[in-house]
């Protein structure tokens, strides 16, 4: 017997010594694996001790140690390694000379040790192990966010404490800049959870703010609840103080709360012909939910205490938004209709608002009736509406005291039959009809009385799509492989006879407002329901697409629209044909676009509107982008927002001079003015763990004395304060405006 179990041994060892990345020791749970071929593991039946050398990797349920050399006690659960020994466990790694690791446990005891979890990272003496609660402790120790082996920023630290994925403490803790001691914090803490607690202070100067520090302490409570609270000093301007809250309680809904608050030493910096009060306000708030399937209710409610607090203090949000609106929703969806409950109500007596107090709107998407050929569509509905005008007389509209009143009800049904020819020609005719009621209309600015109003409308669309296919085309220059041509000629007639009841006699709510581009020719997309008038146009319209393949994906190397009006019956100061529009977008290299917009004048033989840019970005080193907009005077007195024509050119440079520094360039040139309205420079600096980022700002101003500024801004890589390209996109960002 005897014999017997030491034949046993003896295969089992001369097996286990065989050499290559097969040789283990597999029993439940544990895997002994040898890394290389010149080594192996070894089995002591009766101590119960394996043992390898020349790399090993051992894994225990989900935690894994590697080292050139390790003895394992499976009973125990105890390793001892030697060698560049690294163990993961879970999400959090520790690296170390020798080290003694218990897998059933978790418990490490090591000299010397390293041991990380993004963005905080940690180095130390005698490390050591309270098992019952999972925290580890060190004295000598080292805290930095940087993953490298000498960081720019770290803390030192006489002893640690780390609750892995919960937090690093530390006590008699020192900040260091390189090896220089900047601060001192008798007891220091930082979590490793996912949102941290983080604390931000932008400093800088404009002309307008005079110093500035804004603050920002953000932090996370919850999965529920986070949020930030600012509080900022212009010298200038004051105090100003708000928070920030966002909120997710999961089909119960989710959104946003902000509030600001400032008192304005100097109200009337930026806008001295508008009396502007002191103490200037802002509350943003937005609540979106889906409590039950097909059932949505969204809010936003946006008030300002006076119309200039957010370009002032907000104005990348202006910029994007100059008009915010307040309202109530609630839509429910089927199949093929939806049922819309809609309340917009004036909060900013400075804004010009259509209140909808409230309006209910039941949409029939197209669908198929029954078994037949047709397809119907259908809008309807009801509410009662106030046009009120702004307060401040020719700020943004007509003078006040014009406001008006009524109830409408509309209902709008179209019947369509799609029909292909010949197998390529898509013919789609439809006729429609409209009929709406308008009640009395109250208030000084309208006194038209009752009226019902209807509107017959018909109309027929006609296109083709023909295309040609190269698929042995192939062109490195334009990165071509493969070549489809597509190309689709369309024509889309509408005829609206005369209303019984035309805009000029009706109140206007859903009214045709100003635009630069070519509105829809046909019902429903047509939706400014109150200036529907007589119309009998056709539009023409031709959609060119030259396509290959890029990376696997089809791609338009080129895509031209061109489309205008011919309309067959003038109405008022309306020409034969409107303008020509054509859309071209042009891509030669992935890295590569090119965009044009324009809009031609028949008539007079000239552009009325050019929108032209270049964008080139071959690598992460640099990019450059170009944009020249030009817009007519004619055309853009129709708008009362725009007033007068533009021509303008807008360049923006960004170059990588290394990994660690980076810089972009912007200016805005007034082509008619001969001047640079706006310059931005920014120095980027990566810092590591940290980026920072130093903004020089200039802007020329006609009427008023131009502004400088001046602002540094820092972030760390790991809760970055910026989304990706907010600061090139939202610029003001880096300058002290919120």
């Amino acid at each position: 017997m005897t014999r017997r179990c030491t034949i046993l041994k003896l295969a089992f060892c001369l097996l286990a010594l065989l050499p290559g990345g097969l040789l283990a020791q597999q029993l439940p749970d544990w895997e002994i694996r040898s890394l290389s071929g010149a080594g192996g593991v070894v089995y002591d039946f009766e101590q119960g001790i394996a043992t390898a050398t020349n790399g090993v990797m051992v894994r225990y349920g989900l935690a894994v140690l590697t080292a050139d050399r390790v003895a394992v006690h499976q009973e125990t659960g105890e390793v001892l390694a030697d060698g560049r020994v690294r163990i993961q466990q879970g999400d959090q790694v520790w690296a170390s000379d020798r080290l003694l690791y218990n897998f059933k446990t978790r418990s490490i005891q090591s000299d010397h040790f390293r041991t990380g979890k993004a963005p905080v990272f940690a180095a130390g003496l005698g490390l050591g192990a309270d098992i019952s609660n999972r925290v580890y402790t060190a004295t000598n120790a080292l805290i930095t966010s940087d993953d490298i082996a000498k960081p720019l920023l770290k803390v030192r630290a006489s002893y640690i404490r780390i609750v892995p994925g919960e937090k690093v403490v530390a006590r008699n803790a020192t900040l260091y800049v390189g090896q220089i001691p900047v601060f001192y914090f008798p007891y220091y803490s930082r979590t490793l959870r996912p949102h941290a607690n983080m604390l931000y202070a932008t400093p800088g100067y404009r002309s307008s703010y005079g110093g500035y520090l804004l603050g920002t302490y953000s932090f996370y409570l919850s999965e529920e609840l986070d949020g930030a609270l600012h509080l900022d000093y212009r010298t200038k301007r004051g105090l100003g103080v708000g928070p920030d809250l966002n909120y997710d309680f999961g089909r119960w809904g989710k959104g946003s709360f902000s509030y600001y608050y400032l008192h304005d030493q100097d109200p009337n910096a930026s806008t001295p012909d508008i009396p502007l009060p002191a103490d200037r306000q802002r509350i943003d708030f937005s609540y979106s939910s889906h409590p039950a399937t097909n059932l949505q209710v969204l809010s936003v409610v946006r008030w300002q205490s006076d119309l200039a607090v957010v370009r002032d203090f907000f104005e990348s949000e202006y910029r994007q938004n100059p008009h915010p609106s307040t309202f109530f929703e609630v839509n429910k969806f089927w199949q093929n209709f939806s049922l819309d409950l809609y309340a917009q109500p004036r909060l900013n007596d400075f804004l010009e608002t259509v209140e909808r107090l409230p309006e209910v709107r039941l949409t029939g998407w197209r669908q198929q009736l029954g078994e037949t050929p047709l397809y119907y569509e259908s809008e309807s509905s009801l509410g009662y509406y106030q046009r009120s005008f702004a307060e401040d007389a020719g700020i943004y509209g007509p003078p006040p005291g014009l406001d008006y009143s009524a109830t409408r009800a509309d209902t709008y049904h179209q019947v369509l039959l799609p029909k292909t020819y010949f197998g390529w020609l898509n013919v789609t005719p439809r006729v429609g009809g409209r009929l709406t009621y308008y009640g009395s209309a109250d208030g000084p600015g309208n006194v038209t009385d009752e009226a019902v109003r209807g509107v017959f409308n018909t109309g027929a669309e006609v296109s083709f799509k023909a295309s040609r296919l190269w698929p042995g085309v192939s062109n490195r220059l334009f990165e071509m492989d493969g070549s489809r041509h597509i190309i689709q000629p369309m024509l889309n007639y509408a005829y609206i006879p005369t209303p019984n009841e035309r805009p000029p006699d009706l109140p206007q709510f859903d009214y045709e407002m100003p635009t630069l581009r070519l509105l829809s020719n046909e019902l429903p997309d047509y939706n400014n329901i109150d200036s529907i008038d007589s119309q009998n146009a056709l539009r023409l319209g031709l959609r060119n697409r030259l396509q290959t393949k890029r990376d696997g994906r089809v791609v338009d190397v080129a895509s031209w629209d061109l489309y205008t009006d011919w309309r067959l019956d003038r109405r008022g100061e309306q020409t034969t044909f409107s303008d020509l529009f054509s859309d071209v977008v042009l891509r030669p290299r992935s890295w590569l676009t090119v965009e044009s917009l324009t809009r031609y004048d028949f008539d007079r033989g000239q552009f009325s509107l050019s929108l032209h840019s270049l964008r080139i970005q071959p690598n992460d080193v640099w990019s450059w982008g170009i944009t020249h907009f030009y817009l007519r005077d004619e055309v853009a007195s129709v708008d009362p927002t725009l007033n007068e024509g533009n021509n303008s050119l807008a360049n923006t440079i960004f170059y990588k001079f290394n990994e660690n520094w980076g810089f972009r360039m912007s200016h805005y040139f007034n082509l008619r003015e001969h001047r640079v309205d706006e310059q931005f420079y920014t120095l980027y600096r990566d810092l590591r763990s940290w980026t920072a980022a130093l903004t020089f700002y200039r802007r020329e101003n006609s009427q008023s004395d131009d502004e400088i500024g001046v602002g540094f801004t820092f972030s760390l890589k790991a809760f970055p304060r910026h989304s990706v390209g907010e600061d090139t996109v939202a610029p003001f960002t880096l300058l002290g405006s919120r």
